[in-house]
């Protein structure tokens, strides 16, 4: 959009639409103090709760005129800019672009004006005014009707799907051919673009520009939670049964993508879980939680959480008679918590398609499986049932205020004649 300086000025000369909105700001001593943050922040949101858009910083309005961002002013305006996208805008994820540009204006004079490009959010951002969004060159409070609407697109309940939406801050050049490759069949005559843009990888967002989708950020680039915040999972083995900073034996934020994750904290598990050792008379080891049900509980937490819902990671917290997993969304759909056994439903379809061809990195898996996730919808009866049969107990799961889904599993006691604990 407007990708030159000189196509810039044009729009500039034409005035204010959809995508473009002029400000000519006012200072009191190094600050910004005209237009007021909140007023701003309403603009910003209402962008972004729209479409792509840019702004023109040091533009009159009215006039059209070129007034320019005083030298001296621009790192305090930068400032300013991302005070506001910060601060003021729920939730804050509102990455916008800013540059300092030098332009020459009909007086034959060099000014420079901050261009700050403000992509289409996959969220909905609300301001210090309420939820606005853009029609024309004005912005307006949505009606509940419109809000329920956009956050049906954009939130829980979508009519299209969060996983396959533009991350529109993303550059395509941030997916990595070796992470994407596997998922080429090597019949494939495509070239790379087009089979990133068939798989939905790659996306065309409104604008028609082409950038990464949710689930290429999460499947093929390195570290997804550069774009996605809260794509990552928070680990935490605790030395008793509470939730105490003081007992923390060992934590981290596993990273990565999605498949990635799953490695490592089935890995993370097994390092800290207690493995006991009985002689009956030869040495059986007992671990402290069947890890196959560990596999299929990590599997579903990436796959089947909201990744809509911002500053909510999966959390994976161990203690020594119990594992919890908290995975960010409401149930999907009208499954509820009895029929979690009984029906499949995949609140990301593409995502469940993608770690569908994922090999099991595991050599000690014990299960019939050869990839990631299974269509066959067996993963809750193996995580109940494989549990039951070790520690004697059916694992819970718990709906949170609708915002999260906990699993528990209960660990193994520790039997009367066990030897000893060891650490894999």
């Amino acid at each position: 959009m407007f990708e030159t300086t000189d196509e810039l000025l044009k729009q500039i000369r034409l005035g204010e639409d959809s995508a473009l909105e002029l400000k000519n700001l006012k200072y009191k001593g190094d600050q910004v103090n005209d237009p007021h943050r909140d007023s701003m922040a309403n603009e910003l949101a209402a962008m972004a709760n729209t479409a792509n858009g840019v702004f023109v910083l040091g533009v009159e309005d009215g006039t059209r005129t070129v007034l320019g961002i005083p030298l001296d002013k621009l790192d305090a305006v930068e400032t300013w800019v991302r005070g506001i996208c910060n601060d003021l805008i729920t939730p804050p994820q509102l990455f916008c672009r800013i540059r300092k540009i030098p332009v020459v204006v009909e007086d034959g004079v060099e000014r420079v004006i901050i261009r700050v490009d403000v992509p289409k959010s996959l969220y909905v951002h609300k301001s210090p005014g309420g939820y606005y969004h853009r029609i024309g060159s004005s912005k307006r409070e949505m009606t509940p009707d419109v809000l329920a609407r956009l956050f049906q697109q954009r939130s829980q309940v979508r009519l299209i799907r969060f996983d396959e939406q533009s991350v529109t801050t993303a550059p395509r050049d941030c997916l990595d051919k070796a992470l994407w490759e596997k998922f080429k069949p090597p019949y494939s005559l495509d070239s790379d673009e087009d089979f990133l843009l068939k798989l939905k990888l790659l996306t065309q967002d409104d604008d028609g520009k082409i950038c990464p989708s949710v689930s290429g950020i999460l499947m093929a680039c390195r570290q997804p939670q550069e774009f996605l915040t809260n794509a990552f999972i928070q680990a935490v083995a605790y030395r008793g049964t509470e939730r105490n900073a003081a007992y923390q034996e060992d934590a981290r934020d596993i990273v990565g993508p999605l498949d990635v994750q799953i490695e490592e904290a089935y890995e993370f598990v097994k390092k800290n879980m207690r493995v006991y050792a009985v002689k009956e008379p030869a040495r059986r080891e007992i671990p402290q939680f069947a890890m196959q049900a560990v596999f299929e509980a990590l599997v579903n937490a990436v796959a089947h959480r909201d990744y809509s819902i911002q500053n909510s990671k999966v959390r994976l917290h161990m203690f020594a008679d119990r594992l919890e997993i908290f995975s960010p969304g409401a149930i999907p759909n009208t499954m509820t918590i009895e029929s979690l056994p009984l029906r499949q439903v995949a609140r990301n379809e593409l995502l469940t398609s993608l770690l569908a061809r994922c090999p099991v990195p595991f050599a000690d898996y014990k299960g019939d499986r050869n990839f990631l996730m299974d269509k066959r919808g067996e993963g809750v009866p193996i995580i109940l049932s494989e549990s039951k049969k070790l520690s004697g107990r059916v694992p819970e799961y718990r709906q949170i205020d609708d915002t999260e889904l906990l699993l528990t599993i209960f660990a193994k006691e520790r039997p009367q004649e066990a030897s000893g604990t060891t650490k894999q």
